[in-house]
């Protein structure tokens, strides 16, 4: 067989194989997972925004929520916030440092309601979601305190959160103000 009739062969056997495939995976139809409820839905949509849009009802002390992360968050983020590795360091830092400053809480978050956010939606890190409206406001407020953003005794809501002023508020280029 010459060289010319075995590429034709094969590109042949190639497209008809190719076919067969197509054809195969039209029929097959693949059923991942189940449609989701809006209940369930209502799980996922958790973002609260530093206008105060998304929060939920409740509130909470730092005096309050040091025994949450006592118990909760301390694995992690040691007794007193100062981290078990680099990346979860929530106190100190120095934003205005030379070489790669130290993000923290208090040295970097423009909002508290950031840090709410995110304490709500993805902590604790081996329970993503399983605090309480109640537990994470009282987080909150225990982590602003060891910043020294807010009083042991401050409670923080809905209201309140929004109201707080960090010390980097001013330390980022708002988007709609750029031309």
């Amino acid at each position: 067989m010459s060289m010319y009739k075995r590429a034709l062969l094969f590109i042949f056997s190639v497209t008809l194989a190719s076919i067969g495939f197509v054809s195969f995976a039209q029929d097959t139809v693949l059923k991942l997972g189940s449609p989701i409820s809006e209940e369930q839905l209502s799980e996922f949509d958790l973002i609260a925004g530093p206008d105060g849009a998304g929060f939920p009802s409740g509130s909470g002390s730092a005096a309050q929520g040091k025994q949450v992360f006592d118990t909760r968050c301390a694995a992690c983020h040691a007794l007193t916030g100062e981290g078990t590795s680099g990346n979860t360091v929530l106190v100190g830092g120095d934003m205005h440092s030379e070489g790669s400053p130290l993000r923290t809480v208090g040295s970097y978050w423009p909002h508290a309601s950031t840090l709410f956010d995110f304490i709500r939606r993805a902590m604790p890190a081996d329970a993503p979601k399983s605090l309480t409206s109640e537990e994470v406001y009282q987080v909150t407020a225990y982590v602003l305190y060891l910043n020294g953003i807010v009083d042991q005794n401050t409670v923080i809501n809905r209201e309140t959160l929004i109201a707080i002023e960090m010390p980097n508020k001013d330390g980022f280029i708002d988007k709609n103000q750029v031309r």
